[in-house]
Order: structure tokens, then C-alpha cells, then sequence
């Protein structure tokens, strides 16, 4: 491979790894409240109102 072929490999690597990262610590900073009940499907869900 040429060295350029190689920087564009190394930088998509870092890329993708560094969004998963900032993504897990975002997620970690900011829980998403509103979905914090476990929903195994043991409960039916509640009608809609209409």
C-alpha cells in the first residue's frame, strides 16, 4: 500500500473509533432518563388515547 493509502487508513480508524468514544462519553455524561424502565416485554404496552 502507499503511504498515502496509509494515512487515509490510520485517520478513518481514528475517526470511527474517536466518535464511539465520544458517543459512549456523551451517553455516559447525559442517561437517558425517559427510557431507564427495562421494557422485557412482560408488560403490554398502554393504548394510545385518541
Amino acid at each position: 500500500m502507499s503511504t498515502p493509502a496509509i494515512i487515509m487508513l490510520f485517520i478513518s480508524i481514528a475517526l470511527i473509533w474517536g466518535g464511539l468514544g465520544a458517543a459512549l462519553v456523551h451517553i455516559s455524561r447525559h442517561p437517558d432518563e425517559a427510557g431507564s424502565e427495562a421494557n422485557d416485554g412482560s408488560e403490554a404496552p398502554e393504548p394510545a388515547q385518541v
